[in-house]
C-alpha cells in the first residue's frame, strides 16, 4: 500500500525492500572491494604506514624506506573514504525510504541511479577519468540520497 510504512513481517515479501537489499549489498560489496584494492596497491607499491607491516622487509633503516606514502595508494584511499561518506548515508536513508512506501519503479530508479553513480565514481577515481566524470557521478549519488530523504520526511512528517 502506497504511502504507508511497511510492517516488519512484510519486509521479505516487499519488492521495494528486496530491491533496497539487493542494491545495498552491491554498493557495500563495492566499498569492501576498495579495501582489497588499497591492500593490493600497498603491497605492489611497497608503501606501508605501520611498522609491523614492514617486518618482512627486514629491520632497521633498510626496512624504513617502506614506511611511506604513495600517491597511488592515497588515491585509492580517498576513493574508499568517499565511499564511506556516501554509501553509509545511502544505507540508512535508503532503508527508511524503502519503509516509507514508495512506488517500486521510483524506488528502483533511486537505487539503480545511486549504484551506477557509485560504480562510475570508483572508475573515475581509479582510472582516473577526466573531470567532470567523478564530480558528476558524486553529485548524482548525493542527489539521489537527498531525494530519498525528502520522501521519508514528507511521508513521516507530512511535509
Amino acid at each position: 500500500r502506497r504511502g504507508e510504512m511497511a510492517k516488519s513481517t512484510q519486509l521479505i515479501d516487499n519488492e521495494v525492500f528486496r530491491a533496497y537489499a539487493t542494491y545495498t549489498a552491491i554498493v557495500l560489496l563495492k566499498m569492501m572491494l576498495m579495501s582489497l584494492i588499497t591492500a593490493y596497491f600497498r603491497i605492489t607499491r611497497k608503501a606501508f604506514v605501520n611498522p609491523e607491516d614492514i617486518a618482512s622487509f627486514g629491520k632497521g633503516e633498510s626496512a624504513k624506506k617502506y614506511l611511506r606514502t604513495d600517491p597511488d595508494v592515497e588515491r585509492v584511499r580517498r576513493g574508499h573514504l568517499n565511499d564511506l561518506e556516501n554509501i553509509v548515508p545511502f544505507v540508512g536513508i535508503g532503508l527508511l525510504y524503502a519503509l516509507s512506501g514508495p512506488e517500486l519503479s521510483t524506488a528502483l530508479l533511486h537505487f539503480r541511479l545511486f549504484t551506477g553513480a557509485r560504480i562510475l565514481h570508483t572508475f573515475a577515481y581509479l582510472v582516473p577519468l577526466p573531470q567532470p566524470a567523478r564530480g558528476l557521478s558524486w553529485a548524482v549519488g548525493y542527489t539521489v540520497t537527498f531525494s530519498m530523504a525528502y520522501k521519508v520526511l514528507k511521508t513521516a512528517w507530512l511535509l
